[in-house]
């Protein structure tokens, strides 16, 4: 039987680069966005066209409700979960000083980047201790999506570096909770990755990286990232629970 993943916001960007990786690992998929069905129709049909059994559900990680309905919904359709991939995000809609930014900015990126992946996996990892009991031969795992703003400050988007901080403590918490339950728990931390979130500081990034900031001089795409939740949902790490993997093509190394 084919194992399945949930991957929160894939049917575009990082997300999308994730779900095609794993389609082509031979994984199936459940994906989840906040658009209408009709508007990511194109590529639900190219991901089942890679051999995926795909379904769409239209939930917004950030509530409550649509967390359980969405949990409910994979169960109801594929009746299993391997993998869980917390990658739903979004980015302030203004870039703010920190000496300017509001409360409402900053309640809406936690609730989304941290509050909802948080508990999602909580009711996930509901979901797989119990499968884990019933199956002995059941295996699984969690990765979470962050970025290098985990760690590194960017003053004009104060709000989006805490959610990435937050996000990143959870991954540790998780994987230290779900250790004894042999369910290894992931933070992939991509860098500078060229998306529609991105869309809007291509010509900075271009600049900045064109004057060195990443040694291995381009943008990240999000295939770099996919290939990368691919070999940790395969079970390539298996010793590794915890650990960070960061994408960023050597931007945060240290340098002289």
């Amino acid at each position: 039987m084919r194992r399945v993943a949930l991957v929160t916001g894939g049917t575009r960007g990082i997300g999308l680069g994730i779900a095609r990786a794993l389609a082509a690992d031979g994984f199936d998929l459940a994906l989840c966005g906040v658009r209408q069905e009709m508007e990511v129709a194109p590529v639900l049909a190219e991901l089942r066209d890679a051999g995926a059994a795909t379904r769409y559900f239209r939930a917004d990680i950030g509530e409550r409700f649509e967390r359980a309905r969405l949990v409910s919904g994979v169960k109801e359709g594929f009746g299993r979960l391997h993998v869980l991939v917390n990658n739903a995000g979004v980015s302030p809609q203004a870039r703010v000083d920190l000496l300017e930014a509001g409360e409402e900015s900053f309640e809406r990126l936690l609730r989304v980047n941290l509050q909802g992946p948080h508990f999602l996996t909580q009711g996930v990892a509901r979901w797989m201790l119990e499968q884990g009991r019933a199956d002995g031969g059941w295996s699984g795992c969690v990765v979470n999506v962050t970025s290098v703003s985990a760690t590194v400050a960017s003053t004009n988007r104060g709000e989006y570096c805490v959610s990435k901080a937050g996000l990143a403590m959870a991954s540790q918490l998780w994987a230290v909770r779900l250790a004894e339950a042999g369910i290894p728990v992931y933070e992939v931390r991509p860098g500078i990755i060229r998306t529609d979130m991105t869309a809007g500081v291509v010509e900075r990034y271009d600049r900045l990286i064109g004057e060195g900031l990443v040694p291995q001089g381009r943008w990240g795409t999000p295939e770099d990232v996919g290939r990368v939740v691919a070999a940790l949902a395969r079970g390539d790490a298996p010793y590794s629970t915890g650990a960070v993997v960061v994408v960023d093509g050597g931007l945060t190394l240290p340098r002289l």
